[in-house]
């Protein structure tokens, strides 16, 4: 099993009202979770952001708190539901509503990887899917929520910054004609999760940095957008989505020649996002 469900980067104190998390980083693959995939090693890694953690490992510095995956996202997904079952997976698990991720086999207990290609032979036992769920999905969750709360109470909001990778050929399709293709996408679902003031200093902080950003196409922000983005009760979230190919081999689930470079410029925009949350630090006595 993953030695552990996330872990949790503090600064020395938090000085902004910014939490950052990183929920399909995790690269703690159980010995025997992948003796009973169908997939290789590489293969098995392909629906990982691979190396999130490392770029955005900055953000403590910066005084905010940076929560990290342990498990794999092709082991059990934090950005799915917690009732996201597949039945063409786990057993015992009735079909009840349509569901487009679950009849995808990205549940949160995942039947397939990138490209739709399966992990398992079978179907795996209700009991493993409970197991998965109570000592990875739950502890991260309570652990994220619990930031949020103490962020809110400390500077009257929180700003979650979800932070993702996507596969180049993902906006393929919003990548053609005259257009140039977006590095970022911002995933704000169409202004549901996070004030719009707040998405465009985040998008500000993107472009002036030198990359080319869209919001919501496609990807506008899964589960943990849908459930902690509260705008009206002052509870922000903010999807980053970073096409991999700036910053690594997909193929070969390497680290690019790029990636420190890369990683820099990530700093950067890290050091001007936090500032959007300090505006609400309380004024020092006088």
């Amino acid at each position: 099993m993953p030695k552990y469900a996330y872990t949790l980067d503090t600064p020395e104190a938090q000085t902004t009202s910014l939490v950052f998390a990183s929920p399909h980083s995790g690269s703690d693959y159980p010995k025997t979770f992948l003796a009973s995939t169908v997939l290789d090693e590489r293969t098995i890694r392909s629906s990982e952001d691979a190396f999130v953690d490392e770029l955005f490992s900055a953000v403590p510095g910066f005084g905010a708190p940076f929560l990290r995956a342990g498990a794999p996202r092709s082991y059990v997904d934090l950005n799915r539901s917690c009732d996201e079952l597949d039945p063409a997976l786990i057993e015992d698990v009735r079909k009840i509503a349509h569901n487009p991720r679950v009849a995808s086999g990205l549940g949160v207990v995942p039947r397939v990887v990138a490209n739709g290609r399966a992990i398992y032979r079978g179907k795996l036992p209700r009991s493993e899917a409970r197991h998965r769920v109570d000592a990875y999905w739950r502890p991260y969750h309570t652990k994220l929520q619990s930031l949020l709360d103490a962020t809110q109470t400390q500077f009257g909001e929180a700003i979650l910054i979800d932070c993702h990778s996507m596969p180049h050929e993902a906006i393929d399709t919003i990548a053609r004609g005259a257009m140039s293709r977006p590095e970022i996408v911002l995933g704000d679902r169409f202004g549901a999760s996070a004030r719009s003031d707040i998405v465009d200093r985040v998008e500000a902080a993107f472009v002036s940095a030198g990359l080319r950003v869209v919001r919501n196409a496609p990807f506008a922000g899964a589960y943990i957008a849908q459930t902690y983005g509260r705008p009206s009760r002052g509870q922000h979230v903010v999807q980053i989505e970073i096409d991999r190919a700036l910053y690594m081999n997909e193929h070969a689930v390497t680290k690019s020649a790029n990636f420190e470079a890369f990683r820099a410029v990530l700093t950067n925009v890290i050091a001007e996002l936090v500032t959007i949350g300090e505006q609400n630090l309380p004024l020092a006595a006088e």
